[in-house]
Order: structure tokens, then C-alpha cells, then sequence
């Protein structure tokens, strides 16, 4: 029996064309194996695959991560973002490497695939960094960091994964189980990581066949999206909707939530009560006052420096970090993480051995405090991390003084 066979898809008639969605496993020899077998069939006249625009890029030029401006990066506030998709990858790294194949071999090969047989080639999935941000946006800050503490235990634990057991996530009970766990504990986390990129893809394999009316498209996803697509897919073949309609679903899922308003002003509100605290501590006594801002710095600037510390920052670092968070947490605009993850970029610049090596390193924990580029990541959360709570943690202290 061939690998194309053995792995689960559904096919579908769309308007005159026909749709083959093959699920894969995106660490498994056998699924590129499937999808090599496939479009070598010379069944199909269009490849759509599970990948975004910037995972695209990256697969198509291996060495664009050592371009990466991390001054950019940390400015931009993507750093959180960069982790994530990092602590992703590492995850997927780690099993490729297990079982010696390169991560997304299968969206590869239908690439490579595609371009030899001269077919065109849609990326259906929405960018990683607007599903990550909507993942952000409608979870609770405890979510957050629980979702980044699983992301990076899934990347560092050690614990090897059977064979057998990647090729049964392509028959769905494994991912459909874990899915509905997910949803259990968080709907709001599993929505925009799972239901609406099922959504998404549908639409956009629905939009490929409007537009350009292929005999025979064959699209590459993983086997965990297959059963919502097909859902998806189905449905919208019995709308028939035209093609703004597919559009504007399209953009709306590609929209950004806007920020809850508490959120948004929250950090100025704590900012006013600090100040505040001052400012009525120096009408007390000018001892008092002192003694508040003494507080403040020692607790918001010790933590921080604490943060960087952990993270392995440069010594200057973590003086930057001491002397930086109290000026920066009475600013929300700048966090103390972007002032002591760029000095540590100064200080310790990347090399392109550290971005070559990023992907293999970060397979490992030591690999994150070893590798310079993870390492200034590192600083940047862990320094945040440290003025987030040397903040409350110093805004009660100047609390109990005034009362006590």
C-alpha cells in the first residue's frame, strides 16, 4: 500500500472544480512521502498548503532569520510573539530531529512539488502573528502566561514520542481529544488557535476555486484542521457565496480585537495611584517621601535586575535593568524589558552562528540561555516579568506605609 493511501482526506466538488484536502502530520516521512505521490500523479492542477506568507518565506530562504532586526523586534513590542513562535518551533524541531526529517517536509515537498509540475500554489493559513495576537487579546493575562509556560515546556521537556504514535495524530482521534481538552479549559484560547483557522482555510481554498476555477486542487493541511474544514468547506459549497462575501469573512478573521478599555488605561491608572503615593507621602514629611521612592526603586528595579539576572544578562545588563525599571514602569509607553533586552542586543550582538543555530538550540533549555539571540529574549521577558511584579509589589508597600 503507498503513503498517499494510508492518510486521511476528503474530497469535494465545488462549482465544476474538484477538492482533495489531504491531513498530514508535520513532522512525519510519511506524509511528505503522501504528498510527493500525489502531485506526481499529475491528478491535480493547483497545491494549496497550510502556511502563511512569513512561514513561506522562511521555508523558502532558511537563512532570513539571521537577517532579523532584533532592535526592530524589541521596538516593535513583537518580542513576546517571536517566542512563541520560537518555543512552536522548537517543539516541532525536537521531533523532527527524533525521527530525521526536517519540520514541514510535507508543505516543502508540495512546494518543490508544485514549481517542477509548473502548478500554481495558494497559502491558505492566516498569518501566525495576527492568530497569535487574537490569541493574546482574548484570553486573561494568567492564560497568557500559562499558554507561553506550555509552549515552553512542550519545547524543553525531553520525553520521547513514539513513531506510531505521530502517525496516529493523521487519524484525528489523537488532536480531536486534545483539541476538546483545550476547549474545556479555555474556549476563548481555542477559537482563534483552532476554529477560526479552520474558517480561514476554507475560505481561502473556497476563494482559490472562485478565482481561478482549477479541474482538480489539491490542498495540504494538518490532520488536526481537516474535520473543521471539511465542515467549513461543505457548508460554504451549499451558500455559494459570491466572492465579497468570502472576502469580508476573510478580512473580519484577520481583523484584531480592540483592547478591552480597562486594559488600556489600567497602566496609567497605577502610574496616577504611584505618583500619587508621592506625592502625599513628601506633604507628610520629606523623610516619608523619600522613604516611599527609596521603596519603590529598590523593590521595581531590584526584581527587574533579578529578571535579567535569571536570564543570563550581561552584568551591565542587569544594572541597566535596576536603574531603568522605575523610570520605565512610570511609563507605559517603554517597559523595562525593551531598554535591557536592547542593551544586552549592545552589549552581546548575535552572531549569524547564533541564528543558524537558533532553531537546534532551543531544543533544549540550555539552548535558550546559550543561544545570544534566545538569550536576549529571555532578558527582555524575565526583566518584564520582574518590574510587572515589582510594580504591585512596591505599590502595596507604599500603600501600607501611608496607612500604617
Amino acid at each position: 500500500m503507498d503513503s498517499a493511501s494510508r492518510q486521511p482526506r476528503f474530497t469535494l466538488d465545488i462549482d465544476g472544480s474538484r477538492v482533495t484536502v489531504l491531513g498530514t502530520a508535520h513532522v512525519s516521512r510519511r506524509s511528505a512521502e503522501a504528498v510527493a505521490e500525489l502531485v506526481d500523479s499529475g491528478d491535480y492542477d493547483a497545491v494549496a498548503i497550510e502556511l502563511c506568507d512569513s512561514r513561506f518565506a522562511n521555508l523558502q530562504d532558511p537563512d532570513r532569520l539571521a537577517r532579523t532586526d532584533l532592535f526592530q523586534v524589541i521596538r516593535q513590542g513583537k518580542a513576546p510573539m517571536v517566542m512563541a513562535s520560537l518555543a512552536l518551533g522548537a517543539f516541532q524541531q525536537r521531533l523532527a530531529e527524533q525521527f530525521g526529517i526536517e519540520p514541514g517536509a510535507e508543505m516543502r515537498m508540495a512546494m518543490d512539488k508544485a514549481a517542477a509540475a509548473g502548478l500554481p500554489l495558494h497559502l491558505i493559513d492566516r498569518d501566525i502573528g495576527v492568530t497569535l495576537k487574537r490569541v493574546y487579546r482574548s484570553v486573561s493575562w494568567w492564560q497568557r502566561l500559562n499558554l507561553f509556560a506550555g509552549l515552553l515546556a512542550s519545547a524543553l521537556t525531553r520525553e520521547e514520542v513514539e513513531e506510531a504514535d505521530i502517525e496516529r495524530l493523521k487519524e484525528g482521534d489523537m488532536l480531536d481529544a486534545a483539541f476538546s481538552e483545550f476547549a474545556q479549559r479555555s474556549e476563548q484560547l481555542y477559537r482563534p488557535l483552532i476554529e477560526e483557522r479552520d474558517r480561514y482555510m476554507a475560505l481561502k481554498i473556497y476563494q482559490a476555486v472562485q478565482r481561478e476555477r482549477p479541474r482538480h486542487l489539491l490542498a495540504v493541511v494538518g490532520a488536526g484542521h481537516l474535520k473543521g474544514i471539511e465542515q467549513h468547506l461543505r457548508a460554504l459549497a451549499a451558500e455559494r457565496p459570491d466572492a465579497a462575501t468570502v472576502a469580508a469573512r476573510l478580512a473580519e478573521l484577520e481583523a484584531l480585537p480592540p483592547r478591552v478599555n480597562l486594559w488600556r488605561w489600567l497602566p496609567w491608572l497605577i502610574v496616577a495611584v504611584i505618583l500619587a503615593g508621592f506625592a502625599i507621602g513628601f506633604a507628610r514629611s520629606p523623610a516619608l517621601g523619600w522613604a516611599l521612592v527609596a521603596d519603590w526603586v529598590v523593590i521595581n528595579g531590584g526584581l527587574a535586575a533579578l529578571g535579567a539576572a535569571i536570564a543570563g544578562g550581561h552584568p551591565l545588563t542587569v544594572i541597566g535593568a535596576f536603574l531603568a525599571a522605575p523610570l520605565t514602569s512610570l511609563n507605559p509607553t517603554i517597559g523595562a524589558g525593551m531598554v535591557t533586552a536592547l542593551i544586552e542586543v549592545l552589549l552581546r550582538k548575535p552572531t549569524v552562528a547564533d541564528f543558524s543555530s537558533l532553531r537546534h538550540d532551543l531544543t533544549h533549555w540550555k539552548g535558550w540561555w546559550r543561544n545570544h539571540v534566545s538569550r536576549v529574549l529571555l532578558v527582555f521577558f524575565f526583566s518584564t516579568l520582574g518590574s510587572a511584579v515589582g510594580t504591585y509589589v512596591a505599590g502595596f508597600r507604599i500603600f501600607d506605609r501611608l496607612t500604617g
